[in-house]
C-alpha cells in the first residue's frame, strides 16, 4: 500500500560490482561516456532518496528568495556546521550586536587585509630566514664548525680566513639566487596589490575599527586613519580628468549615478537615451576626459584589456525614491557617500565596491546589484581555471534595486556568512533585513551563484555593485594556493645521507689518528720524547689527542667537500641557462621560451614518474569546433580528429594521413562547399575562415529542395539556431555590420550556433521576448516562451518558442541517453539505431556528442504546464525537485532531429607528447574541475584513454560505497594482472601486461577516497593504472592527490597547469610547471618552470631532464671520488708521522686542489656532458626509465666510487713511497729528492693527474671545452709548481724554504716522471678494464644507442646529416624525420585549413624495388607514416619514428618474462661478425599494451636479468646464443669500444 523506499536498483551505488566482487569495466569511448552518465543519474537518485529520508529527522532551511524569518538568529542548515571556523556577520548600516562589539563599540572581529603575498621573504626576514633554511643542510653546519675550529692556532690551521671563503661563497650565492627568485614574486604581488578598484568612500564601514592600525604604527604615527596614502594619491592623479560623469541606469527606470563636477552635462545626459551595453538593457556610460589611463589586468601590465576612465577621485549619484527590499527611504543619512578610486590592498571586509566591464574582481564579493534587468552578470574565469567561457552570476533579489550611493546609504542589512574555506563550488550565507513597508524581518539565501571570486573578469556586464566578504588570505583562490614552498632536489636530499656517511668515516679516521697519537705521546722510548720536547700543546695526553682529532678534522675536511656545493650551484645555473635558450621550447605567439624559475631542481626533471595535469587550457585550447553531425541518419562532415588519426597511425591502417595532407584535402573540400552554398543563397553572416563543418554533400542536399532530407536539414539547423542561451554581439557595427561574435556560458554552445551561422542559419540576435534568425537567407522571428536551463543533473536544455507560423515548439538538446528516454513511441526504430551508431562512431573518435529533438505543443497543454512550472518555481520545500518534475512533464514524446559532434581542440602536439611520455614510462593523471563526460572525451581524444583500456568509473556518495568500489577494482585488476608490486626497479612501463586499466573518479568520491582509512587502497588502485582521471575536483583536492602519490609511493611527481586553481598542486609536486597565457598566468608565476605549450614537456623531461639527472649524478660521484683519492693519500702518510696531522702536501696544493686543479673537469662534466644526442633521446624515450628507477645515482654506485678512490689513493701514495724507499735518486745537480716537499709533490701530481683523467674517462661527450679543461687543469698544476718554485720564501702560502728550486730538483729527474706516469696507469687500469668489459659484453641501452649514433647508421635513419659529408651515404629527404628536424611542429591541431600543404615525394632507394631489396641495401623502406619501416623478423635497431608502425598486442609478449627487465632489450650478434653500418644491434621497443596488426611478430624480447652491476643498476642487454646471427662475410669495420 505504501511505497517506503525506491527500488534498490535505483539507489544501490555499488551495482557495478559483480558477484565475484569485481568492478565492471568498459572499453570504448561511447560505452565509457554512457556508463558515466548512468552513474551520475544513479548518484542523483541516491541523493534525492537520502534527502527525502532526512526530512523525517531534520528541518530543512527555506530557500526562497524572500521568506519571513522564523527568528533573527536562525542560521543556514547543517552543511555549514562541517566547516571549521567562526561564522562572520557583515553589517551594512546596522549597529553591531552586543556580542560582536567591545565596550567602545568597536568590532571585536579582525579580518585579514586584502593585501596578498606569495613571496617567502621580506626585507626584515630575508637574512635570518634564508640563513636558517641554508643551515638546514647538514653540510653547511659541518663547514661552519670547521671554520670556527680553524680560528684557533692550536689546531695548526694555516689560514682561518681563507678557510671561511668557500662557505661564505656558498651562502652568498645561494642567498642571491633565492633573493632574485623571491624578488620576482614580490614584484608580481605588488602589481596585483596596487591594482585599481572603485569603492564607496566617505561612508562608515562599521565592520572595521575606527583606527585599525597595529600598535607600532600608532607609536610611530604612520598611516593615520583617513589619510590618503601615496599610492592612492598617485592613482587618483593619474586618473584625474575633467568633464567626467558616471551613469548607472537600470533599463527604463530612469535612475542614474553621475558626477557633481559638471551638473549641466549630467542633467543633459539623464534626459537623453543611452544605447544598452549590458545584457537586458541596463547601461553604463562614461563621458571621458582627455587623459588616457593604463589598462588594468590581472596581473596588471599586460595587453588586451579595455579601460574605463574616471575623471576625479569621488562621484555622487542621483537616487530613486522607491523603497524596495533593503532600501528604506525614511532612513536619515548624511548623503556624503561617494565613489572613490583606491587600491586593491586597501579593501576591507564590509566595503561596497563598484566593478565595471573588463575589470578584475579584487576580493570575494557578494553581488548586490547589476546593470542587467534580471540582476544577471557574466564572468570569465580564465585566470582561475583557464576557461574562456562565461559564467553567470546573479544579484540578490533584496538588493537588486541598489543603483546609487544614496540607495546604499538608505539600505540596511546583515550578511551572515560562513567562514572562509577552500571549496570553490560551495558558499552558504543568509541576508537578513527588515522590510520597510511591513516592518517584518526577512531573509534571503546566498549561494555560490551570488558570489564573485577574486581574480575573475567581468564580461558583458556594464556594472556590478558588490559587498566584500572575504579579503586577501581569506579568499577562496588564495586558500587553495598555499604558501610558496622551498623545494630541494632528490639528489640534494640523498647528498645529505652521503655527507653523513662521509662524516662518520671522517670521524672514524680522525679518532684512529687521535687515539694512536695519544698513545704514542705517552711512550717514553721514542725519538719524539727526546728530540721534540715542548712541541705539544699540553702535558695531558688526552688533551693532546683531542687537539690531534680536531687537527685531523681540518686536514681531512675535503672528504666532505665544501666545493661540491659551490660547483653544483654553478652547474645548475648553466643548466638553467641551456633550458632557457632551447629554441625547440620557444613559443612564438607569446614570444617566450621556457623560463626556469627554480634552478636547483633541474635533475628532478630526469626522474619524473607521475605527471598531474589540468585539462582546460593545458591539454586543450578550450576551443570547440563543429566537426560532424548526423541528420536523419545521414552523416555530414569530412574532418578527421586527432584521436582518429592517432588510432589509425598506431594500428598501421592505410587511412593514416599526415596533418599537412589532411589540411590540403579539407581546404579543397571547403572551397567546394562554400562555392555551392554561395550559389544557393546569400549568407551575409558567413565567416568562411571559421567554417569547421566541411561537407560538400551537405551543400548538395540543401540544393535539392525536392527531397525529404532537405526539410530534415533545415529543421535540424533551425533547432541549433534557436535552442541555446548565446548572446550575439557586433563588435564593429559600423565597419562590419554583418560580423557576429557569439558569447556563451560554454564553448559548446558557441560552437553549435556558429556552425549553424556558417552553414546558412545564423542567429542574429535576441531581444526581450524574440529570437531573430535567418534560414537560407530569409529572416525568421521566433517568440521566446520559456527556457529550461541545462544542469549537471538534467543533462539537457530545452527552449520553448512560438514559431512564425504560430505553432509552439519545444526544442531539446542533451546527452543521447537522456534524449532517447524521452522520445516518442512512434519514432522510427531504424532511425534511432542509425543515429545511435553515428553517435558511438563520433564518441569513439574523441568527439563530444549531443542529441537534438523537438516536439510541437498544443496551446492548452503549454498553458497548463506553465502554471505548474511557475508554481514549482515559487515553492519553498524541495524546490529543485519540483522544477525538475514540472520540466519532465513537458520534455517527452520528442521527435529526433539528429546529433552533433564537437571536437575540443587540443593544443599542438598533445597526443604525440602523451604517447611519447607514456613510452618513457611516465604515468599521467588528469585532475580537472570539469564534468565527468568532458574529461572522458578529452582523455580519448588525446590518446590518454584508449579503446582497448579497461576503464573503471568510481562514483559513490558514502565512504562505505567508495571503499567497496575501490576494493572491487583491485579485485578486478588482481584477477587479470596478478598481485601488485612496488619495487623501485619495476617502476616505469610494465611489459607483457595482459590488460591496461584506467580509473575515472568524480570529486565527491575522491573526497571519500582521500580519507585516511581509504587512501592507501585508492593509492594502490591508481598507481597500478596507466591513467587516472579525476573530475570535479577542487584545487585543494588536486594538491592532496599529488601529495598522496608523492609520499605514498615515494615517487617523483610533476604538476602542470595554467590557472590559479592549479597553483596548489604545482606547489605540492616535486616539480611544478605552469603554462604561460595571453593574460599572464597565476600558475606560471608560482611554477618552477614556465613555458608556452604542453608539448614542450617532452623536450624538457626526456632531453634536458635526463641530461641534468645524468650529469648531476656523475658529477656527485666523481666529486666524492676525487676528494677521497686526495684526502686518503694524506691519511696513508699518518703512520710515518706518528699520526700528528702533519700535512703531506704543500698548503698551496691543498688550497688550490678543489679551486683550480680539479674543479673545472667535474663542472664541465656536470654542465656539458651528453651520454646520447638530444634527437636520439627523443627517438628512444624508453631510455628515460633509468631515471624513474633512480639507477644513475644509487648508494651502491656511490660506495663503488668511494672504494675506487680508496684504491687509487693507496696506489698514488705507496708506489712513490716504494720508489723512495727502495732507491733514492738524485737530480742532475747532485741534490737529493728525499725531502717531504719532493715526496708530497710527487704524490700530489699523481693524484691530480689520476683524478682529472678519471673524470675524463667518465665523460661521454668530448668537446673542445672538455679537451682543454681536462688536459689544461693538469698542466696548470705543473705551471703552478714552476711559479711557486721561484717565489720568495716568506709568502702567503709558506714561510719555509722547502719549495725552493723544486722544478730543478723534480722535473729534471726521470724517476719522478716515471713514478707519476706509472702510478696513474696502475690507478686507472681497473676502471678502464671494467668500462671495457661492460660496454662490450654488458652494454646498457644508452651504450648501444651511442654506438649506433657514432659508428652506425642511426643518423641516416633519423634523417640527420653527418658533420662530415663523406659519411652522408645517401641523400636525406628533408621530410624523412619531421619530428626531429622540426620538433613538435607536426600536429593536426596546429594546422589551419588555409595552410598550404607541401607534399613529400618518397625517394626510391638505389638498388631496391618494391618487391625486394638487395642484400647490400642497408636502408629501410620509406613509408608515408614514418621514415623507415619494421620488418617483423628484423633485428635492427628501431628508434621511435614520429608516427610509429608498431606491434602493440599484449599477446605478442612472452608471459614468462620477468619483471626485472624493463628497458629495451637487444639481440646481440657475435662481436666479430657485426657490421653496424649494415645491421646495427637491434634495440627493440618497450612493451606497450596496444593492439597490433594480426600476424605481426613481437618486437620485444624480454630476458631475465640475474646479474647486478652496482654502477649501472638493472635493465641492460643480455645476449643469448639463440639471438646470435651468422652474417657470413659481413665483418666489423669500425671501432668496437667508444
Amino acid at each position: 500500500m505504501f511505497k517506503r523506499n525506491p527500488a534498490s536498483s535505483d539507489i544501490d551505488e555499488n551495482d557495478t560490482i559483480d558477484p565475484q566482487l569485481r568492478l565492471r569495466t568498459v572499453r570504448t569511448a561511447a560505452s565509457t561516456i554512457a556508463e558515466s552518465i548512468r552513474s551520475e543519474i544513479k548518484a542523483a537518485k541516491r541523493r534525492n532518496v537520502n534527502q527525502k529520508r532526512s526530512l523525517f529527522f531534520r528541518k530543512k532551511p527555506k530557500t526562497t528568495e524572500s521568506v519571513p524569518s522564523v527568528g533573527p538568529s536562525e542560521a543556514p542548515s547543517a552543511p555549514q556546521s562541517r566547516i571549521q571556523g567562526a561564522r562572520r556577520n557583515v553589517y551594512v548600516n546596522q549597529p553591531l550586536s552586543a556580542m560582536e562589539a567591545d565596550q567602545y563599540g568597536e568590532p571585536l572581529a579582525r579580518y585579514a587585509r586584502n593585501k596578498v603575498r606569495t613571496s617567502r621573504y621580506t626585507l626584515l626576514t630575508f637574512l635570518p630566514k634564508n640563513l636558517f633554511e641554508q643551515f638546514h643542510r647538514i653540510a653547511n653546519i659541518y663547514f661552519l664548525a670547521l671554520v670556527v675550529f680553524q680560528l684557533f692556532p692550536v689546531f695548526g690551521a694555516a689560514s682561518a680566513q681563507t678557510a671561511a671563503l668557500p662557505l661564505l661563497f656558498i651562502l652568498v650565492v645561494t642567498a642571491v639566487k633565492d633573493g632574485v627568485e623571491d624578488y620576482r614574486r614580490a614584484q608580481l604581488d605588488e602589481e596585483v596589490n596596487t591594482s585599481a578598484v572603485t569603492r564607496l568612500g566617505e561612508w562608515r564601514n562599521i565592520n572595521q575599527a575606527i583606527d585599525p592600525r597595529p600598535w607600532y604604527q600608532r607609536l610611530l604615527h604612520i598611516n593615520a586613519p583617513g589619510k590618503i596614502t601615496r599610492g592612492v594619491q598617485k592613482l587618483r592623479e593619474k586618473e584625474a580628468g575633467e568633464g567626467k560623469q558616471i551613469i548607472l541606469s537600470k533599463g527604463s527606470e530612469g535612475r542614474g549615478s553621475m558626477s557633481t563636477t559638471d551638473m549641466n552635462d549630467s542633467i543633459t545626459a539623464l534626459g537623453g537615451s543611452h544605447p544598452p551595453t549590458g545584457a537586458g538593457g541596463r547601461e553604463l556610460e562614461d563621458i571621458e576626459g582627455s587623459i588616457n589611463l593604463e589598462t588594468h589586468t590581472y596581473p596588471p601590465g599586460l595587453p588586451g584589456r579595455r579601460a574605463w576612465r574616471l575623471g576625479s577621485a569621488q562621484y555622487q549619484s542621483i537616487p530613486s525614491r522607491s523603497s524596495l527590499g533593503v532600501v528604506d527611504w525614511s532612513r536619515r543619512t548624511n548623503g556624503t557617500a561617494r565613489w572613490e578610486r583606491t587600491l586593491w590592498k586597501k579593501l576591507e571586509v564590509g566595503d561596497i565596491v563598484l566593478l565595471r566591464e573588463d575589470e578584475q574582481v579584487p576580493a570575494d564579493v557578494v553581488v548586490l546589484s547589476t546593470s542587467d534587468a534580471d540582476g544577471l552578470c557574466y564572468l570569465e574565469t580564465k585566470n582561475l581555471d583557464g576557461e574562456t567561457n562565461l559564467k553567470v552570476r546573479k544579484a540578490l533579489h533584496a538588493t537588486s534595486s541598489l543603483s546609487s550611493e544614496e540607495d546604499i546609504e538608505k539600505s540596511s542589512f546583515v550578511l551572515d556568512s560562513e567562514p572562509p574555506h577552500q571549496n570553490l563550488y560551495i558558499y552558504n550565507g543568509v541576508l537578513r533585513y527588515t522590510d520597510a513597508a511591513t516592518g517584518e524581518s526577512r531573509r534571503e539565501a546566498v549561494s555560490i551563484n551570488e558570489l564573485l571570486l577574486r581574480g575573475c573578469t567581468v564580461r558583458n556586464t556594464a556594472w556590478i555593485i558588490g559587498l566584500v566578504v572575504f579579503t586577501g588570505p581569506d579568499t577562496k583562490i588564495y586558500l587553495n594556493g598555499g604558501r610558496t614552498p622551498s623545494k630541494q632536489s632528490k639528489i640534494a636530499k640523498e647528498t645529505n645521507f652521503n655527507v653523513i656517511v662521509n662524516f662518520i668515516f671522517l670521524v672514524t679516521i680522525c679518532s684512529i689518528s687521535a687515539i694512536i697519537n695519544g698513545v704514542m705521546d705517552g711512550l717514553t722510548t721514542t725519538s719524539t720524547y727526546i728530540y721534540e720536547q715542548g712541541v705539544e700543546s699540553s702535558s695531558s695526553n688526552v688533551l693532546n689527542a683531542l687537539v690531534t682529532f680536531v687537527s685531523c678534522l681540518i686536514a681531512f675536511q675535503n672528504i666532505v667537500p665544501v666545493s661540491l656545493f659551490i660547483s653544483i650551484e654553478i652547474v645548475k645555473t648553466i643548466q638553467a641557462y641551456f633550458i632557457a635558450q632551447d629554441l625547440d621550447m620557444y613559443y612564438k605567439p607569446f614570444n617566450t621560451a621556457c623560463v626556469p624559475k627554480n634552478w636547483g631542481i633541474s635533475d628532478d626533471l630526469g626522474q619524473i614518474e607521475y605527471i598531474f595535469s589540468d585539462k582546460t587550457g593545458t591539454l586543450t585550447q578550450n576551443v570547440m569546433e563543429f566537426q560532424k553531425c548526423s541528420v536523419h541518419g545521414v552523416i555530414y562532415g569530412e574532418g578527421v580528429t586527432e584521436a582518429q588519426r592517432g588510432a589509425a597511425t598506431r594500428e598501421g591502417r592505410a587511412d593514416a594521413v599526415e596533418p599537412e595532407e589532411l589540411a590540403e584535402k579539407l581546404t579543397a573540400l571547403k572551397d567546394t562547399m562554400v562555392a555551392k552554398l554561395t550559389k544557393l543563397f546569400k549568407n551575409r553572416y558567413m565567416q568562411v575562415n571559421k567554417l569547421t563543418l566541411v561537407s560538400p554533400k551537405l551543400a548538395d542536399d540543401l540544393a535539392d529542395r525536392s527531397t525529404e532530407q532537405y526539410s530534415h536539414i533545415v529543421a535540424f539547423f533551425r533547432a541549433l539556431a534557436v535552442c541555446h542561451s548565446v548572446l550575439a554581439d557586433k563588435p564593429e557595427p559600423q565597419e562590419r555590420p554583418y560580423h557576429l561574435e557569439y558569447k556563451a556560458e560554454s564553448p559548446d554552445e558557441a560552437a553549435l550556433v556558429a556552425a549553424a551561422r556558417d552553414v546558412g542559419f545564423p542567429f542574429v540576435g535576441k531581444h526581450k521576448d524574440t529570437i531573430d534568425i535567418e534560414v537560407l537567407g530569409q529572416p525568421e522571428r521566433f517568440t521566446h516562451m520559456k527556457t529550461l536551463e541545462f544542469t549537471s543533473t538534467r543533462k539537457r536544455m530545452s527552449v520553448i518558442v512560438r514559431a512564425p507560423d504560430g505553432h509552439i515548439i519545444l526544442y531539446c538538446k542533451g546527452a543521447d541517453s537522456v534524449i532517447y528516454e524521452r522520445l516518442a513511441a512512434n519514432v522510427d526504430p531504424a532511425l534511432k539505431e542509425k543515429t545511435t551508431k553515428d553517435m558511438d562512431f563520433f564518441a569513439n573518435g574523441g568527439l563530444r556528442t549531443l542529441c537534438i529533438g523537438y516536439r510541437v505543443l498544443a496551446e492548452e497543454e503549454f498553458l497548463q504546464w506553465l502554471r505548474k512550472y511557475e508554481a514549482a518555481q515559487s515553492t519553498i520545500d524541495n524546490r529543485d525537485e519540483a522544477i525538475e518534475s514540472a520540466a519532465a512533464e513537458l520534455e517527452h514524446s520528442l521527435q529526433i532531429l539528429g546529433a552533433t559532434a564537437l571536437e575540443d581542440k587540443l593544443q599542438e602536439g598533445v597526443p604525440e607528447a602523451i604517447e611519447m611520455l607514456h613510452r618513457a614510462g611516465i604515468k599521467l593523471w588528469i585532475l580537472t574541475g570539469d564534468k565527468l563526460q568532458t574529461a572522458i572525451e578529452i582523455g580519448f581524444s588525446c590518446n590518454l584513454l584508449k579503446q582497448d583500456m579497461e576503464v573503471m568509473i568510481l562514483s559513490a556518495d558514502t565512504p562505505e560505497g567508495t571503499l567497496a568500489q575501490i576494493e572491487a577494482g583491485l579485485n578486478k585488476m588482481a584477477s587479470m594482472l596478478g598481485p601488485p608490486t612496488s619495487k623501485t626497479v619495476e617502476r616505469g612501463f610494465v611489459p607483457g601486461t595482459k590488460a591496461s586499466f584506467a580509473v575515472v573518479i568524480d570529486g565527491d568520491t575522491l573526497h571519500h577516497a582521500l580519507t585516511p582509512a581509504i587512501k592507501p587502497l585508492f593509492l594502490n588502485l591508481g598507481t597500478q593504472c596507466e591513467t587516472v582521471v579525476c573530475c570535479r575536483v577542487s584545487p585543494a583536492q588536486k594538491a592532496l592527490t599529488v601529495k598522496l602519490v608523492k609520499e605514498g609511493r615515494k615517487a617523483m611527481t610533476l604538476s602542470i597547469g595554467d590557472g590559479a586553481n592549479d597553483v596548489a598542486m604545482i606547489q605540492e609536486a616535486n616539480v611544478g610547471c605552469g603554462l604561460l597565457g595571453h593574460e599572464g598566468s597565476q600558475a606560471a608565476m608560482s611554477a618552477d618552470y614556465a613555458f608556452g605549450q604542453f608539448r614542450f614537456l617532452t623536450k624538457l623531461l626526456l632531453v634536458h631532464g635526463r641530461w641534468s639527472y645524468q650529469r648531476i649524478a656523475d658529477m656527485h660521484s666523481n666529486f666524492f671520488y676525487k676528494n677521497v683519492i686526495w684526502t686518503l693519500a694524506m691519511f696513508w702518510f699518518m703512520p710515518f708521522c706518528y699520526f700528528d696531522a702533519t700535512y703531506l702536501y704543500d698548503y698551496s696544493f691543498i688550497l688550490f686542489y678543489n679551486l683550480i686543479f680539479t674543479s673545472l673537469p667535474v663542472i664541465v662534466l656536470g654542465s656539458f656532458d651528453q651520454d646520447i644526442n638530444a634527437k636520439a633521446a627523443l627517438a628512444f624515450p624508453q631510455l628515460y626509465v633509468r631515471g624513474i628507477r633512480g639507477l644513475e645515482y644509487t648508494r651502491t654506485k656511490f660506495w663503488f666510487y668511494m672504494l675506487d678512490g680508496l684504491y687509487q689513493s693507496a696506489v698514488v701514495f705507496f708506489i712513490p713511497y716504494l720508489v723512495w724507499q727502495l732507491g733514492l735518486a738524485v737530480s742532475y745537480n747532485g741534490k737529493g729528492i728525499d725531502s717531504l716537499a719532493d715526496f708530497g709533490t710527487t704524490v700530489a701530481i699523481a693524484a691530480i693527474f689520476a683524478a682529472n683523467t678519471y673524470v675524463g674517462m667518465n665523460t661521454h661527450y668530448w668537446t673542445y671545452i672538455t679537451w682543454i679543461v681536462v688536459i689544461g687543469s693538469s698542466l696548470v698544476m705543473i705551471l703552478w709548481i714552476v711559479i711557486y718554485s721561484v717565489l720568495p720564501v716568506n709568502t702567503f702560502f709558506s714561510s719555509t724554504d722547502g719549495f725552493i728550486d723544486e722544478v730543478e730538483i723534480l722535473f729534471s729527474n726521470v724517476t719522478f716522471w716515471a713514478t707519476v706516469v706509472f702510478s696513474v696507469l696502475v690507478a686507472l687500469a681497473p676502471r678502464f678494464l671494467i668500462k671495457f668489459f661492460k660496454s662490450t659484453y654488458m652494454p646498457l641501452d644508452k651504450d648501444i644507442v651511442r654506438e649506433m649514433w657514432v659508428g652506425g647508421d642511426l643518423k641516416d635513419r633519423l634523417g640527420i646529416r653527418h658533420r662530415k659529408e663523406l659519411k652522408n651515404k645517401r641523400v636525406v629527404d628533408l621530410e624523412t624525420a619531421p619530428m626531429f628536424r622540426e620538433p613538435h611542429a607536426r600536429s593536426a591541431s596546429e594546422l589551419a585549413l588555409q595552410q598550404v600543404y607541401e607534399p613529400t615525394a618518397a625517394r626510391s632507394l638505389a638498388g631496391s624495388d618494391a618487391s625486394g631489396k638487395s642484400p647490400d641495401d642497408n636502408s629501410a623502406e620509406l613509408v608515408p607514416q614514418h621514415p623507415f619501416s619494421h620488418s617483423p623478423n628484423s633485428h635492427s635497431l628501431s628508434p621511435e619514428p614520429p608516427v610509429p608502425k608498431l606491434d602493440y598486442s599484449r599477446h605478442a609478449y612472452s608471459p614468462s618474462a620477468k619483471a626485472e627487465s624493463y628497458e629495451l632489450q637487444v639481440r646481440h650478434p657475435s662481436p666479430p661478425s657485426r657490421d653496424w653500418s649494415q645491421s646495427p644491434s637491434g634495440l627493440q621497443k618497450p612493451t606497450h599494451p596496444h593492439p597490433s596488426a594480426p600476424g605481426q611478430e613481437p618486437l620485444v624480447q624480454l630476458q631475465p636479468e640475474p646479474f647486478h652491476d652496482p654502477d649501472a643498476g638493472e635493465g641492460r642487454y643480455r645476449p643469448k646464443e639463440s639471438d646470435r646471427e651468422d652474417h657470413g662475410d659481413i665483418s666489423w669495420d669500425g671501432p668496437r669500444v667508444l
